[in-house]
């Protein structure tokens, strides 16, 4: 097992003449004149740590069997590096071998393979330099995440997979059962009897963990949901999965501007931590994904968001000289399009959305008073514009009520959230991040397919 110290990336920190064992994956060996050169990796960090070997130490019948892909472990002294780059190698003594690759199959080996195919091998692509940069990103993000919660005061709650409830009203939303699907039992009037399903009522994976985390919210203040997340839209698109992950803060004793920002500072604490703790993936994303990553983030992390209405922010862009692809009227929900040139050409910088017609948002939301409007933000960035979305909650149970029938969800179906409107309500905010998304941010890659584990996709639910 390895421990604090053991990793290559702790190895790079070691003094000149310090005897240390390597343990990871070949990425490359070639053999020269009574010397093999092996890069090997143990996906700790983005550079490859160089092994010399001397065939008077290990036979070259023996090495010659290594290949890329083979794991193996190596016992050596650091030296001086002649080559570019790296500061030290390991001169190896001894090595071990605990599992050999079979160079005619292995199916990393191929230079410059496709996103596309590396996606058919998701159990070998984190071997990648690309995809072992995009998941060690994705682990300093979600451990950011967790931190800044938790350095104030936020309780994180597990809120469920499986709802009866549909948060979004949009139904689109993936069904649990038991029932045989060949023969279920039927009602009277001759459709599907859910009472006979396993929970007794029809029953899905969630699409949000919002209204749960509203519970909490109303008994321990400020909590946090963040788990996986499930939408049966049929979109083959590269900024759409099936299955996702979310971050849903929900804060009691809150309204829209404190709400606009905590999440200005969530977003910035992320980026910074990430910058931090990964500047060597990033710096390599810059490099080979997108050369403007490392700008865009420097400018989130150091800007003061703006702040514009959605009526002021659809006047702008109807002055703009522009010829839309998606026209731009008040009561339409802005495209990226819109959002990216608000952002990128008119505050050039982050830009915080509020107060959308009602029409266009979900039922939850706190309306204004004008009666037009409610209480949601939408957070803009440069380069891709919406990445996180919130609002103040309905906290009236009169209007709320009015709302959910307005929008023909069934009241029995929220009889517990409406109950909350009755025993100590409170005016809260809460807002929702995709995690994916905020990866794609950080690192520039530009399918979703590319920064989560195992994309769940119409048609392809492979390992």
């Amino acid at each position: 097992m390895l421990h604090p110290g053991d990793y290559i990336k702790d190895i790079f920190q070691k003094p000149v003449g310090a005897e240390v064992t390597a343990r990871g994956w070949v990425k490359t060996i070639r053999h020269s004149k009574g010397i093999s050169f092996i890069q090997l990796n143990d996906g700790s960090g983005f550079t490859d740590l160089q092994v010399v070997v001397d065939h008077q130490t290990a036979s070259e019948e023996a090495l010659k069997e290594i290949s890329t892909g083979a794991c193996i472990s190596v016992t050596g002294e650091l030296v001086e590096s002649p080559a570019q780059g790296q500061a030290v190698e390991l001169k190896g003594n001894s090595i071990e071998v605990h599992g050999l690759a079979d160079a005619a199959t292995y199916k990393l080996q191929k230079k410059g393979a496709t996103m596309e195919f590396l996606r058919e091998i998701a159990h070998l692509r984190p071997r990648s330099n690309t995809f072992g940069a995009v998941f060690r990103v994705r682990n300093a993000a979600s451990y950011a995440i967790h931190k800044f919660f938790q350095e104030r005061g936020f309780a994180w709650v597990h809120t469920p997979i499986i709802t009866a409830s549909d948060a979004e009203g949009a139904g689109a939303m993936f069904g649990v059962t038991t029932l045989d699907l060949m023969n279920p039992p039927k009602t009277q009037e001759g459709g599907i009897d859910w009472a006979e399903d396993f929970f007794g009522k029809r029953s899905f994976l969630t699409v949000s963990g919002q209204l749960e985390g509203e519970i909490f919210a109303e008994a321990m203040s400020n909590i946090y949901t963040f788990g996986p997340t499930f939408r049966a839209e049929n979109s083959n698109t590269p900024r759409h999965l099936a299955e996702f992950w979310m971050v849903e803060p929900e804060m009691a004793f809150c309204d829209l501007d404190d709400d606009r920002r905590v999440a200005e500072e969530f977003l910035k604490y992320i980026i910074t931590h990430v910058m931090d703790t990964r500047m060597d993936d990033l710096e390599f994303f810059n490099k080979r994904i997108d050369d403007t990553v490392l700008s865009t983030l420097e400018t989130v992390v150091n800007s003061d968001f703006g702040h514009i209405t959605y009526t002021e922010a659809v006047d702008i862009l109807e002055k703009a000289n522009k010829s839309w692809e998606f026209p731009v009227k008040w009561g339409v929900d802005l495209q990226s399009e819109h959002e990216r040139y608000i952002t990128e050409e008119v505050f050039k910088k982050p830009v915080v959305v509020t107060d959308y017609p009602k029409e266009i948002k979900a039922f939850y939301m706190r309306m204004n008073d004008d009666g037009k409007t409610v209480r949601a933000m939408d957070v803009l960035v440069p380069r891709i514009g919406e990445i996180i979305g919130g609002s103040q909650r309905e906290e009236r149970h009169a209007v709320l009520v009015e709302k959910i029938k307005a929008m023909g969800l069934p009241l029995e179906a929220y009889w517990w959230y409406l109950e909350l409107r009755k025993y100590g309500s409170v005016p809260h905010a809460g807002f929702g991040l995709g995690l994916e998304r905020m990866i794609m941010y950080l690192t520039g890659m530009k399918n979703i397919r590319d920064v989560i584990p195992f994309p769940r996709t119409p048609g392809s639910a492979e390992f």
